[in-house]
């Protein structure tokens, strides 16, 4: 009797033993699998929302996020929808557009924006703001506040700022225009090559548009 209790005892306590072992197997395997669930959560979570939010993410192993560099990127340039300009074009462009149409309104800045930006576009012109405002032909500046230094003379106002941000921003009303002239201002020659070899558009603050 004495001995058929000790083996059932024994078998308890073997049982018992076994039993705890299996008990923190299961703990262990769910403890492992929880980053794994926690990513396939983050994914959906980021598969329903985008990446209007958080932007592009990606989820470690270890079930931490890894902002993606991207993200992290910053230009000290000007950018808008439009165009990405850097420091040294971005003061030529507002410095040209104040000493050619400063005496304007914000749409009559704007034009003149347009017409730099156009150029920059075009294959006729180069392809930078600097190499357009102060491109010559036959020695002769495209831009007469370059020629006589006017340029470099101008205070730029708060509505050329306007003008030149809603140009990069992709705002363009000047149906293309490549070229524009102040008429009254021109002299004959350069006004007749206006009219004979170019598209006249409009006219707007005292310029002539053409392309």
């Amino acid at each position: 009797m004495y001995k058929k209790a000790l083996g059932m005892l024994l078998m308890l306590n073997l049982i018992f033993f076994f039993g705890t072992i299996c008990v923190k197997g299961i703990v262990q395997n769910r403890q492992a699998a929880a980053p794994l669930r926690e990513i396939q959560l983050d994914e959906r979570l980021l598969s329903d929302r985008g990446d209007k939010c958080m932007g592009i993410m990606d989820t470690a192993v270890s079930g931490q996020r890894v902002v993606d560099v991207r993200l992290l990127e910053r230009s000290d340039s000007y950018h808008g929808d439009g165009y990405h300009l850097g420091s040294e074009d971005l003061d030529i462009l507002s410095r040209i557009v104040e000493a050619e149409a400063g005496n304007q309104d914000v749409e009559g800045r704007l034009l003149v924006a347009n017409v730099v930006l156009n150029r920059v576009d075009s294959e006729k012109f180069p392809n930078s703001v600097k190499d357009v405002v102060f491109q010559e032909e036959k020695g002769v500046c495209q831009f007469s506040p370059v020629s006589n230094g006017r340029i470099w003379e101008v205070q730029v106002s708060e509505e050329t700022d306007e003008a030149v941000e809603r140009a990069l921003e992709g705002e363009d009303i000047s149906d293309g225009a490549l070229y524009f002239v102040a008429r009254k201002y021109a002299d004959d020659g350069k006004v007749n090559w206006f009219d004979s070899n170019l598209t006249y558009l409009f006219e707007y603050g005292g310029h002539e548009f053409f392309k």
